[in-house]
């Protein structure tokens, strides 16, 4: 069960931003895509990964994009949910991942989103916790 955040965040509106969060990567047209980017992260909302930095809506597009490309339409891939959304106070946090058509999972990783007052993502801080194999 979610919790709401001290600054009103019931806990539908933590559920749909992981929902949100999770369609983003999916969303094959790229004018609704660049919508979904502006409608959840703050313009200087900053994704962090093991391996990268990316900064502002122009970064996270073409992240987002890429991701798209390489594993939705490249390896057809779904993204989906784990199922396990929690926040409290300023922060939101769940698991996704990367499933084949038969359901298996081939990645995944925990998201832990820092909100801002205009509950958009300040940071975004993306923990593997299944690597891709090779």
């Amino acid at each position: 069960m979610t919790q709401a955040t001290d600054h009103g965040l019931p806990p539908a509106t933590i559920e749909d931003i992981a929902r949100r969060y999770v369609a983003v990567w999916s969303e094959p047209d790229a004018g609704r895509r660049r919508a979904a980017i502006a409608a959840l992260w703050a313009e200087d909302g900053v994704e962090l990964v093991e391996s990268a930095r990316f900064s502002g809506h122009a970064e996270l597009e073409d992240r987002i994009t890429e991701a798209y490309d390489e594993f939705v339409v490249g390896r057809e891939f779904a993204v989906v949910p784990a199922g396990d959304v929690s926040g409290h106070h300023d922060a939101v946090t769940f698991t996704v991942r990367l499933v084949t058509k038969d359901g298996d999972v081939a990645w995944a990783a925990r998201a832990f989103l820092v909100l801002g007052e205009d509950d958009l993502i300040r940071y975004d801080y993306q923990f593997t916790v299944q690597p891709l194999k090779a």
